[in-house]
């Protein structure tokens, strides 16, 4: 059985190869997936999560995800990883940040997965974050 790590990563490598398809067989019909930096942070379901991804795709020119540390749960269908954030947005502006991700799987697919910032957005990021947040809903 592939562990929760390995699952969460196949997902960063199938976002890292702009795959939507491949990164959407990756999450169960009723997952959840939260991250603040998307225009609904909350998205439930797959349709939610495709448009989430949709949106996500089209605002990054590259998604870059580096695994820096990895906290297994018991059986290895939960984890928390810490990642190395490396994007590049549409016209070329780099982002790099630390991110926290928690996953829950099942049966090889992700049930939950939530990301986490050590900031809050602010400044020039969080304003034109906040914009792209209004003009996509």
């Amino acid at each position: 059985m592939t562990n929760a790590k390995d699952i969460l990563q196949a997902a960063f490598t199938a976002l890292e190869a702009r795959d939507k398809s491949a990164a959407m067989a990756l999450f169960t019909d009723d997952a959840v997936l939260f991250d603040p930096h998307y225009p609904n942070p909350e998205m439930k379901g797959r349709a939610a999560i495709e448009k989430g991804l949709t949106w996500g795709l089209k605002s990054m020119e590259k998604f870059g995800f580096t695994i820096e540390k990895v906290y297994l749960g018991e059986g290895g269908t939960s984890c928390a990883v810490e990642v190395d954030t490396h994007h590049v947005l549409k016209g070329g502006k780099e982002l790099r940040f630390p991110q926290a991700f928690f996953a829950e799987t099942k049966g090889g697919k992700i049930t939950a997965l939530r990301a986490y910032e050590p900031y809050g957005p602010n400044g020039f990021m969080g304003f034109m974050l906040r914009l792209s947040h209004k003009l996509a809903r």
